[in-house]
């Protein structure tokens, strides 16, 4: 059985919801934003945590990011961005049934982390703006102080609106909550 069916074939508003909240996040992203003040890592991560369906965590927010990509328009670099955007989605699973402030803010730190490393790791490994040396790295690592701080204030903002706000909305719509299944994958 689906995760957002039941026996019947009906849709649960669970997963109309995550699927809604996902796709105005990745609205958000083509909208004027300063450098890396973006949804991208927050939409990650409440993919991953609120998906159940594995595949559909990450192709989800995954085609949410690449339609933002088509309008944005596309880059060199953007397979180094998609794959840390799904490392992003992977710790997203660790939230799985285990949402609390802490473990959130944690997540969108991890997740802001490992993006910066990422990224810079392959701009610089790819790009021929530094030396292919230690001090290279390091001096890209160095440029992209400023953009981290960026990533993590929008991943921060973006997490607090998506699963503060779905977790007001459990509150008031019952319906919302997460029926226990029976799978590992629960």
């Amino acid at each position: 059985m689906n995760e957002g069916q039941n026996e019947n074939g009906a849709v649960f508003p669970r997963s109309i919801v995550v699927a809604g909240m996902i796709l105005l996040a990745a609205a958000a992203r083509i909208a004027p934003h300063p450098w890396n003040f973006t949804p991208v890592g927050a939409m990650a991560l409440f993919g991953g945590a609120m998906l159940r369906d594995r595949r559909a965590a990450f192709l989800l927010p995954l085609a949410a990011l690449f339609a933002g990509d088509i309008v944005l328009g596309l880059y060199k670099w953007m397979w180094i961005v998609y794959a840390s955007f799904l490392v992003s989605v992977a710790i997203g699973f660790w939230l799985r049934g285990r949402r609390t402030i802490w473990r959130v803010g944690g997540a969108t730190l991890l997740g802001s982390l490992q993006f910066f490393v990422v990224t810079n790791f392959g701009v610089w490994a790819m790009g021929g703006l530094y030396p292919k040396t230690g001090a290279g790295l390091a001096a890209c690592y160095v440029a992209g102080i400023p953009f981290f701080w960026n990533t993590l204030a929008g991943d921060a903002m973006y997490a607090t609106l998506l699963f503060g706000g779905f977790a007001l909305a459990e509150r008031f719509f019952p319906a919302l909550r997460a029926v226990e299944a029976s799978s590992p994958e629960a």
